[in-house]
């Protein structure tokens, strides 16, 4: 990769930079992930009228566009290539009438400009990470989405809430994830309670999905492309025919369990279960403990452990997301690295560090995944998120070891640039030769700036720029590096 990208990277990081939020008002907080924090939602009503009249209405405009530069293009798969989308959303949320409220939220996005319509394969769709400015379709073309993602009824009693309908979850494998224009969003039942001392516990029904460029929901785990489960986490090797011939549901339900306790002061304790009935289930732990080393630096130790165990997804689909298995109850042919092609039983031990003083905070981070199967994760949550993740990467193959460095600075927060925050993460991956032929993926090394602004002069408003550079080695069949690329976003958000 050409050492002048990452001088440009370096040198913006020190030219540019935010608040403690991605963008702040009166009545929303837009985090760094740009899910919305909603401060002054609706409370009590007298009536059922009054809940409608006593409703809020939360506007958003968005702009996305995209920039893709790839070292070698391969013909019929990857092409430099432009996107550029608008959209937004309006959610309404009803007061609340003995307990009983409801919200709505429509999201839409129109594709201004994608270089799949100038002259390009049709159905290669090369906007990749932009894709989901708009719907890609069957043919390759894309179409604008419209859509209410969110559409559910919520019942509050003391310290217990429960949401019933679509509506975003957010856990460690499952994430609203609305970094482009649409959320990734559920159709569930979640009950989550508050009454234990220092604890919060969760349990959620979850029976299908809308991934962020689809306009419609659909299974949770059967991959097909354009109208199942496509997100670039999903077993290809899960496909509507390969399970309906294996006698399971296309569209299984999911069982999600969550705890966290901070009884322990600085000690935060979490656990997940998620469990897909015929496929797979996974178990998640982790601890953090903050270590207060002086007057203003704190340390911050982290360790995640997650299980993933086969109830049926291996014999169906096999050990590799790519797929390459499927469909084998005993396979026999070559393993790819595999050591048991048809199982999905797999493990992830991370471990973290941070340290952070004032608006400075550094995390390092390393991951090993099991020399098994690969981690089945399509619900946008990542399992090494917050460990060494870094964008648009999947860092969870079998045997891939991972270490990351990341750095952020609120120049707002130390008094230097008003409105102005960055963030920069470098990440090395270590794929497993053997696994690399079967999946496509190389060893690489990723280096990502995130940078957002805000000004007085335009309040409610927030400009991020983004960029990544992708070091990756050559593919392991024919000696091409058809995986290094630049990629560059500009996004913008309004709350009104």
């Amino acid at each position: 990769m050409k050492l002048v990208n990452l001088s440009i990277a370096a040198a913006a990081t020190c030219l540019l930079a935010t608040s403690a939020y991605a963008l702040k008002t009166e009545d929303r907080n837009v985090k760094g992930n740009y899910q919305v924090e909603y401060l002054k939602a609706p409370g009590a009503v007298n009536s059922i009228g009054e809940m409608f009249t006593g409703g809020e209405l939360y506007g958003r405009l968005r702009s996305n566009s995209f920039w893709w530069d790839w070292d070698n293009q391969n013909n019929g798969v990857t092409a430099d290539n432009n996107m550029w989308g608008l959209g937004g959303s309006l959610v309404y949320k009803t007061g609340f009438y003995k307990g009983f409220g409801a919200t709505v939220g429509f999201y839409g996005t129109v594709p201004l400009h994608n270089d799949n319509k100038d002259g390009f394969n049709p159905t290669a769709n090369y906007g990749k990470a932009g894709k989901d400015t708009y719907h890609t379709r069957a043919d390759g073309s894309e179409g604008s989405i419209g859509v209410f993602a969110e559409a559910y009824g919520e019942y509050k009693a003391g310290k217990t809430d429960v949401k019933i309908g679509r509506q975003g979850i957010d856990s460690i494998m499952l994430a609203t994830n609305d970094t482009k224009m649409v959320p990734n969003t559920f159709e569930a039942a979640v009950i989550e309670n508050k009454d234990i001392a220092n604890t919060t516990v969760r349990a959620g029904y979850i029976m299908s999905q809308k991934l962020r460029d689809h306009q419609n929901f659909h299974s949770l785990i059967a991959f097909e492309k354009y109208n199942e489960n496509d997100d670039s986490g999903a077993h290809k090797g899960l496909t509507p025919a390969l399970i309906s011939g294996a006698g399971e549901d296309v569209n299984p339900e999911m069982v999600l369990l969550t705890a966290q306790n901070t009884s322990i002061p600085d000690l935060k304790l979490n656990a997940e279960y998620v469990g897909v009935n015929g496929f797979v289930n996974t178990a998640i732990a982790e601890a953090n403990y903050k270590i207060k080393v002086s007057d203003g630096w704190t340390l911050t130790p982290g360790i995640r452990y997650l299980r993933q165990m086969d109830d049926g997804a291996g014999a169906i689909g096999g050990a590799s997301l790519s797929g390459k298995f499927k469909g084998n109850t005993s396979y026999t042919g070559a393993k790819g690295g595999y050591t048991d092609p048809n199982s999905a039983d797999g493990s992830i031990i991370m471990g973290r560090l941070v340290a952070a003083n004032g608006p400075l905070e550094l995390t390092a981070g390393y991951s090993k995944i099991s020399d098994d199967a690969d981690i089945i994760a399509p619900w946008r949550g990542f399992p090494t998120g917050g460990y060494t993740r870094s964008m648009a990467q999947v860092d969870w193959i079998a045997n891939t070891k991972n270490w990351a460095l990341k750095a952020v600075y609120d120049f707002g927060k130390a008094g230097l640039v008003s409105g102005f925050k960055v963030a920069a993460d470098y990440e090395n991956m270590n794929f497993d030769d053997a696994k690399a032929a079967t999946s496509g993926f190389t060893d690489r090394d990723i280096f990502h700036v995130d940078m957002w602004k805000t000004f007085k002069a335009i309040p409610n408003a927030e400009f991020k720029l983004r960029f990544a550079t992708v070091d990756a080695q050559p593919s392991t069949v024919g000696g091409i590096d058809y995986n290094s690329y630049n990629e560059y976003r500009f996004e913008i958000n309004y709350l009104f």
